[in-house]
């Protein structure tokens, strides 16, 4: 009865992580205390595992922030202006290298391949100097092994490791940390050595690299590193793990024929394909692990389906060679169905959590050894039966609305260059406008008024004053600040998508349904279970109210049709593209009427756009025509003097530039600060683009503020484009109060600084 889960989700089934992290960072707890909060997770995890008759239980999947930072420390890799003189890497080293400090700033973070989570991105230089700096892997499998239980060691591979790196600040842009290679085996020698001198029977390397479209010299690294380690995985059985996509041919090829590997890891959920190159041929006597239960999503798997999916693999496989697997690390998904008490009970049948999942796996693994528990099984096809057949699934009206947007392009009449004079002419800005991207911090006492309303403590008079005396301290410290198009600093709102989402039909919601996309940082992505529609206006009273506070242009703040996509638990019963026409006509309803109620400049962030990107080229041009289609559809029937704002955040946008243009927006504002500009980069080689650009001139979650002089000096590279709007690079919500305001201000005098700096140099070339 083979069976594995290739990772857990860290955070604790009511966000003990997350609550234990932060008080940790405000002082407010020790470092012994939150490590007391890490291992009593970790305990429960491992426990509940090997109690559900998992046989190869995950170690070193469990981090305090990121496991690709995890990976950084074990080796070493830390650059000087951290501090680290040496020695076992601590939390005074780990955490000012993931958020920052008051005079240092955070690494870089980006999106974790196609999903919403984001890594710390490693910053490597030909002249790092590697060190065997962390020792976790090793001391939490003995401290697994202390409460009996014997787990799978889990390291990031060495040369994913180093795909996902970036050259660091200062070094050419063309090092390739690849290069590096040879310097970080002998660490992982040395971790291998000690995890085999601990017991590790197992070690499993993840590589989701090699889901890539990779070249003939990246593919040969894995050949060469794993011929380089084969002299120390003698003794120990070892597992390369890979996810969230079709192992391409080539790399299946090179995969299969590493040195010193015992078996290989497949999602074949997202990799369909990956299951022809199986039957086309598999390593004789090699362990597969079958990733056949979902990782990403939530809904309960089809087990009578996959079970025979499972017999013939094993007839292709071999006997006891096939291992039942998840198709990915289950971080990213809800942690346990059972804290869902207010969900409605038809849909909850539906869903599989991560611990349901650990089920799901033990179930299918034992009746593929022939012992099915048939009660199991039935409830499932029950559910499964229920699904399929629920009227609350199907809206005949949406989808006949959705099947006509196919055959039509969606464009705004006029160009962008056109429509921004006529925008100019109405809203009469600066050369260099300011704005916020989104959402102001919510104090405890807002946070209060939401609880006490949800819980029917007050009346909703009382809270939409209370919303609406928030939204005017927000606004008039904008004006304070001399800030020329505000936001509301949507008070009213709980999470980003799922705010939209509780007004939207055919979403759930769940109460403890969390996911980790950052650090402490946690969603809770709604559930679309049906068909997508707007029942009524979602944002025209809050926008409307906030304007009539304010003669300067107030922003409609809008999230797009692929962000609320890609941002949920997407039904898996009909393809994406359908959803996103559905929820693209919703949001079109919304645009339409906000510019009636009088707002003229809407903002629709696309923050989760790249993140839906399909991993493997070839897929790419069908996700981004229907992507940015959808985007288009939401904002084509507006007048040439509303302006159209979109956000994009943390993730590498550069090759898909032209998807964005295409997208048709007035502003494009984006995360560039903490990515060394790379997005003014792509503009200085040829691409032309005539909108407007807001590159972000601070990053947000970076404990350090930079000075004015600082910020202009940064946005005078940035001066090549028609339009440049000063913005930071996320929203407000994820920082404290205090230093919100110093921050705001010295943005805004960087703006009137770099305005000065404009006017002086024109007035020299007329002298």
């Amino acid at each position: 009865m083979a069976s594995h889960v290739v990772g857990y989700t860290r955070m604790g089934p009511k966000r003990e992580l997350k609550f234990a992290l932060e008080s940790f960072w405000d002082g407010k707890s020790t470092a012994k205390d939150l490590q007391k909060v890490g291992a009593d997770l970790r305990s429960s995890i491992w426990k509940q595992m090997a109690s559900a008759g998992i046989k190869y239980v995950p170690s070193n999947t469990f981090s305090y922030f990121d496991q690709v930072l995890d990976a950084t420390a074990m080796l070493g890799a830390v650059s000087a202006q951290y501090g680290w003189n040496g020695g076992e890497i601590g939390f005074d080293v780990y955490f000012p290298m993931a958020r920052g400090t008051v005079s240092v700033p955070a690494m870089e973070m980006a999106k974790w391949f196609d999903t919403n989570y984001h890594y710390v991105v490693p910053e490597l230089g030909p002249d790092v100097r590697f060190s065997y700096a962390s020792r976790k892997a090793v001391t939490e499998y003995r401290e697994a092994q202390k409460l009996g239980v014997d787990t799978v060691p889990v390291l990031i591979g060495p040369v994913s490791y180093l795909l996902l790196s970036k050259p660091a600040k200062g070094v050419e842009t063309t090092f390739s940390p690849l290069s590096l290679l040879g310097k970080i085996l002998p660490i992982y020698k040395e971790v291998v050595s000690e995890l085999k001198a601990a017991g590790a029977s197992w070690i499993q390397f993840d590589e989701p690299t090699l889901v890539l479209d990779l070249d003939s010299p990246q593919l040969q690294a894995f050949t060469e590193a794993y011929l380089e380690l084969q002299s120390c995985l003698s003794g120990v059985n070892v597992l390369v793990q890979t996810y969230f996509a079709d192992v391409p041919a080539e790399a299946y090829e090179v995969l299969t024929s590493l040195k010193g590997v015992t078996g290989f890891g497949f999602d074949l959920v997202s990799g369909i394909k990956t299951l022809e190159l199986i039957k086309g041929g598999f390593p004789t006597g090699m362990y597969l692990f079958a990733g056949v239960v979902d990782g990403r999503n939530i809904w309960a798997n089809d087990l009578a389906e996959t079970l025979s999916t499972l017999h013939a693999l094993e007839s292709i496989v071999g006997k006891d060679k096939v291992v039942v697997s998840i198709s990915c690390s289950l971080l990213h998904t809800a942690v346990d169905l059972v804290n869902e008490t207010e969900l409605d009970e038809e849909i909850k049948s539906w869903l599989a959590f991560a611990s349901q999942k650990v089920l799901e796996v033990s179930a299918l693994a034992k009746a593929l050894a022939g012992q099915k528990d048939e009660a199991f099984f039935s409830a499932n096809a029950a559910a499964q039966a229920s699904r399929k057949s629920s009227p609350r699934v199907t809206n005949e009206a949406v989808q006949k609305a959705a099947a006509a947007l196919r055959g039509s392009d969606h464009r705004r009449a006029t160009t962008v260059s056109a429509r921004l004079g006529a925008q100019q002419t109405t809203l009469t800005l600066p050369v260099i406008p300011t704005t916020i991207i989104g959402s102001f911090p919510q104090t405890e006492e807002l946070r209060k008024v939401h609880s006490e309303y949800k819980d029917k403590k007050i009346s909703e008079e009382e809270y939409v004053m209370a919303i609406k005396e928030e939204i005017n301290k927000v606004v008039k410290l904008q004006e304070e600040l001399d800030i020329d198009v505000l936001v509301h600093g949507e008070p009213e709102r709980n999470g980003m998508v799922e705010y939209f989402a509780e007004q939207l039909s055919g979403f759930a919601f769940t109460v403890n349904g969390w996911v980790q996309s950052y650090g402490s940082h946690c969603v809770k992505p709604p559930i679309i279970y049906g068909d997508v529609s707007r029942p009524k206006p979602m944002t025209v009273f809050w926008s409307t109210t906030a304007q009539s506070m304010t003669a300067r242009p107030m922003k409609g703040m809008l999230i797009g049709p692929i962000t609320i996509l890609n941002c949920s638990f997407v039904r898996n019963d009909q393809p994406r593209f359908e959803t996103c026409y559905q929820i693209a006509l919703a949001i079109k309803d919304e645009v339409e009427d906000l510019e009636k109620a009088g707002i003229n400049i809407i903002q629709i962030d696309e923050a989760a756009l790249r993140e839906g990107l399909p991993l493997r080229k070839f897929e790419q041009s069908l996700y981004l025509d229907w992507a940015v289609h959808s985007f288009r559809i939401t904002h084509c029937g507006i007048k040439d003097t509303t302006q159209i704002h979109t956000h994009l955040c943390y993730s590498h946008f550069n090759d898909i530039i032209l998807s964005i243009i295409d997208m048709d927006a007035d502003v494009i504002t984006r995360e560039n600060s903490g990515s060394d500009e790379k997005l003014l980069s792509v503009f200085r080689k040829g691409v032309q683009y005539g909108a407007g650009i807001g590159p972000s001139v601070y990053d947000i979650n970076s404990l350090m503020i930079p000075s004015a002089e600082e910020i202009a000096e940064r946005t005078t590279k940035m001066l090549t484009t028609n339009v440049l709007w000063f913005n930071p690079d996320f929203v407000l919500k994820t920082r404290k109060h205090t230093g919100v305001k110093l921050a705001l201000k010295i943005f805004v005098a960087a703006a009137e600084l770099l305005c000065t700096r404009l006017a002086e140099a024109k007035k020299e070339k007329f002298e």
